[in-house]
């Protein structure tokens, strides 16, 4: 007994095994989820600055005046302020403005960076005015008198205030006009006359200049040009006529400087005395303004006016490519996974769909503008517009091939989402339908497709979302600065795919890189950015609800 208690008493203790800390559950569950705070945080930082910047954009601000130590005046919207380190031992932090001046024509500049420790005496003066022009960008001044007619009417701010408040309207509603007469009006009358011109020319080539075919069609040539000449006199008599009445009225107004202004007021687009407004004027400003960037041009090199082209573009744009890449995505899905045997050939095609997804969509871009521009494009133009050459109609960037061209750049993405789709419908689904005597296509058609459409769908949606925000291979293929001419109106054949068109991505490039006034056109970053956001945000909803009605039909008449 002594033995063995000894023995029990020499034996070593048995190690406590330890465990290891990813096989705990507690320690993983606080990684993953701090990383999805993390991610969400990012996401929702970046929204919530593009939110509060793009918001903010179009609201209207005081307009204080400053005069400095060495006797300058300025006069303007303060965009923004920042600190910068001073030499000076005693201060070593200071404050700077950047100060909206506008009055380009005058000082050569729109902005100007005004020192708070330089400025001598601040003050808001009642009757400083915001005008928005049609060109030169804003102007600040004050009300000295309107004329009409080449009479001076008034010369106190306030009567001058309501002479212009009185006439403005009517002269926007004329400039409409002229606006609508200038490119509606007589684009049809040279659009005519072009239309005849070509096809003179393709009789040209077809029969010759001695054929009697050619001197008929010469003849209606002729009769053509005398009506549309006419036509553009008339045109030509009516602008003339609205022009001159809308000069009649002018507004004369000061800088801050002491200079005479004179402004007709057909060149201003809105006008408001800044440090009056209450907070009703200024949400009446601010909606206003809303609604001209919705629904109206650009002007100002697109740092000013409205982006409806761009956004009518775009949404055309991801239509189309929408139109053109699902079908083929999901045919090609199709075989790949339903009819095609494994083998070499299968796999090496799936990691070349898997290889494009990773390829530069700049890439694209030059693929689009070699492949269908120059090649496509050229050959088409050679078949049917050979009048028309040596200017191509398909030969150049269009909304077509925009969209065609990112169909290929989205088509791994479609591709992929539905042979995953395809492949999460059970083949005992399959098996049952071919007991029952279906057909390999009745299958696919009745039980494989319906059960992957959700699938189907989210590629989809995953295509327009890449798509719609694309910039670099449009830059190649179709986007331009400004396109006077919508791809879809009202005049026949009313879709017109080779045109160029403008794109929300291609404008906010513009506006951060392009743009001659750079320091106006970063808060219009920040709102077309915002409204980019928005209008994929839409669209997507809208995919997702196609998405949940073809669900709903297709699972419940699959049996």
């Amino acid at each position: 007994m002594s033995f063995q208690a000894s023995e029990k008493s020499v034996r070593p203790r048995r190690k406590r095994s330890r465990v290891s800390l990813f096989a705990q559950g507690e320690p993983m569950i606080w990684l993953t989820g701090g990383g999805l705070a993390i991610a969400l945080c990012m996401i929702i930082g970046l929204l919530s600055l593009i939110l509060c910047n793009g918001i903010a954009t179009l609201w209207p601000a005081p307009v204080p005046q400053f005069q400095t130590s060495d006797g300058a005046v300025y006069m303007g919207e303060v965009t923004r302020t920042e600190s910068f380190r001073s030499n000076d031992e005693k201060v070593r932090v200071l404050q700077r403005k950047l100060v909206r001046t506008g009055n380009f024509e005058i000082s050569g500049e729109h902005f100007t960076w005004i020192n708070s420790h330089d400025v001598k005496a601040e003050i808001r003066p009642e009757w400083a005015l915001v005008i928005e022009r049609t060109a030169w960008g804003r102007f600040y001044g004050f009300p000295e008198g309107f004329t009409l007619g080449g009479e001076a009417v008034a010369s106190a701010p306030g009567t001058v205030w309501e002479k212009f408040n009185e006439y403005h309207s009517a002269v926007s509603e004329r400039r409409a006009k002229i606006r609508a007469l200038e490119t509606k009006e007589v684009g049809q009358v040279n659009r005519r006359l072009e239309k005849a011109r070509l096809a003179l020319r393709a009789v040209e080539l077809r029969d010759g200049l001695d054929s009697s075919a050619w001197r008929t069609q010469q003849t209606k040539f002729l009769e053509t040009e005398k009506t549309v000449t006419m036509e553009f006199k008339e045109l030509q008599q009516e602008i003339g006529r609205l022009r001159a009445e809308n000069s009649r009225y002018v507004l004369n107004l000061k800088t801050a400087q002491g200079k005479a202004v004179a402004i007709p007021l057909e060149n201003i687009v809105r006008a408001y005395p800044a440090n009056q407004l209450s907070i009703t004027g200024k949400a009446e400003i601010y909606f206003s303004r809303w609604h001209e960037f919705l629904c109206d041009e650009p002007r100002e090199a697109n740092s000013e006016g409205g982006v409806f082209p761009a956004i009518f573009g775009t949404v055309i744009m991801t239509l189309l490519m929408s139109l053109a890449v699902v079908p083929f995505g999901v045919m090609a899905a199709l075989y790949l996974r339903e009819y095609a045997k494994p083998g070499l050939v299968v796999s090496a095609v799936r990691i070349s769909i898997n290889n494009l997804a990773g390829v530069p969509s700049i890439v694209f871009g030059v693929f689009g503008l070699g492949f269908f521009c120059y090649l496509v494009g050229a050959s088409i133009d050679e078949l049917f517009f050979a009048s028309s050459l040596p200017n191509p109609t398909f030969g150049k960037g269009g909304i077509l091939w925009a969209s065609l061209t990112l169909a290929l750049l989205t088509l791994p993405v479609v591709i992929v989402a539905t042979e995953e789709a395809l492949a999460a419908v059970p083949n005992s689904m399959r098996e049952g339908s071919y007991a029952c005597g279906g057909s390999k296509w009745q299958t696919i058609k009745r039980i494989v497709l319906p059960r992957a459409m959700p699938g189907i769908m989210t590629g989809m949606i995953l295509a327009m979302a890449r798509g719609a925000g694309e910039v670099a291979p449009l830059m190649l293929v179709g986007a331009v600065k400004l396109a006077p001419e919508l791809p879809v109106d009202g005049v026949a054949p009313f879709i017109h795919a080779e045109r160029s068109f403008m794109h929300l991505g291609f404008h906010i490039y513009d506006l951060g890189f392009q743009s001659q006034n750079s320091e106006a056109a970063k808060p219009m970053v920040f709102t077309t950015t915002l409204l980019l956001i928005v209008l994929i945000f839409l669209l997507n909803l809208l995919a997702v609800r196609l998405r949940t009605r073809l669900r709903r039909k297709f699972v419940s008449a699959a049996f």
